[in-house]
């Protein structure tokens, strides 16, 4: 076990910008960086001993300094959906950028926590990000104090601790939105990975991917991924809540969720027989499997095309602040933010 820090670069206000490494026995490698708290690389041995990259990213600062697609991004203070890009707390109404039609999505992609400076701090086997958001900042109340620990265990099992303190109530959602390849960040597209999800039932949308408020089962439907199943197998399939999106953009809710850690999916490619495993506190993620997104200037000069990539992203429900019925997502003085989530590669 190891860590070693990188220098990387510079922000353009002259912030120096590190990568931590942190290693195992195993042959395993991640590196996360103190911009952003941004995952990097996660270097994984296949079925043959090839250690391969299956985390997309990008070569240079500078596209992560843009990172229009939040790739490997920490999103915070709100990752994901709020309706009319506003809510209510205690009866005073707070306005959020409305970046997506009327809605927000992901707080503010110019201004939120991946496009920050952490502080770091290091230990022989984890390094912890710690980040102040002042109260009003990106319009939030409290005065937040965020940190989110890496770890890297002998077992490949990367680990991703949250927590954050506010001294006023405030809305919280965060979550890291890693796109993974298990062929290789350069393999292509992720259709003919084999999926299974522990999430009996999902949260349905309207137009604007904003959740309806209701809770669905998946069976019978191209969602259930009870049974394992390719990505690719039922993508394309007549459905609406595939067609409002593209393709897989859904919140899934985690069966048996109880805040205790609780796995939630098993993702592997029969190619390079990398298989990932995923676990959180969080009642639920949202899987994405990179509906029109596309980058020039991925890592190796390879360039991303839609669906080259899936996201798992543990989460609160999207737009939970505007609808009782769902998770609480309001945290202050009496209830600090905390969660896990781990990513176990074998």
């Amino acid at each position: 076990m190891g860590i070693k820090r990188e220098f990387l670069g510079e922000t353009a206000e002259g912030a120096p910008v590190y990568g931590y490494h942190l290693t195992n026995t195993a042959g395993m490698e991640v590196c996360v960086m103190n911009y952003g708290a941004v995952i990097r690389n996660i270097i994984v041995p296949d079925k043959n001993g090839v250690k391969r990259d299956v985390a997309l990213g990008f070569d240079t600062l500078e596209e992560y300094f843009i990172n229009r697609g939040s790739v490997g991004a920490t999103v915070g203070p709100v990752a994901n959906r709020t309706a009319g890009a506003k809510y209510t707390i205690d009866g005073i109404t707070y306005h959020m950028i409305a970046n997506e039609g009327a809605n927000n999505l992901h707080t503010d992609p110019d201004h939120c926590f991946y496009k920050r400076i952490w502080e770091t701090e290091e230990t022989d086997h984890d390094v912890t990000f710690l980040l102040d958001a002042p109260d009003g900042d990106l319009g939030f109340p409290g005065n937040r104090h965020v940190s989110l620990t890496f770890s890297l265990s002998e077992e490949n099992e990367l680990r991703l601790h949250y927590h954050v303190t506010s001294d006023a109530k405030t809305y919280l959602n965060l979550t890291n939105h890693a796109y993974f390849n298990l062929g290789g960040h350069d393999s292509g597209k992720v259709l003919q990975h084999v999926m299974q999800l522990n999430a009996s039932h999902y949260t349905p949308v309207v137009k604007g991917a904003i959740p309806t408020g209701e809770i669905a089962s998946v069976n019978g439907t191209p969602l259930d991924f009870s049974n394992p199943k390719t990505i690719g197998q039922d993508i394309d399939a007549d459905f609406e809540q595939l067609k409002l999106v593209g393709g897989y953009d859904q919140n899934f809710c985690i069966d048996g969720a109880d805040g205790t850690l609780r796995g939630f999916a098993n993702v592997t490619n029969p190619t390079t027989g990398i298989t990932m495993h995923c676990a959180t506190t969080l009642p639920g993620f949202q899987f994405y499997s990179a509906n029109g997104f596309h980058s020039d200037h991925g890592k190796d000069g390879v360039v991303y095309d839609e669906r080259d990539g899936f996201c798992l992203e543990t989460q609160f429900y999207p737009n939970s602040v505007n609808e009782p019925a769902f998770p609480d997502v309001i945290f202050g003085p009496d209830r600090a933010y905390d969660s896990v989530t781990v990513y176990q590669f074998t």
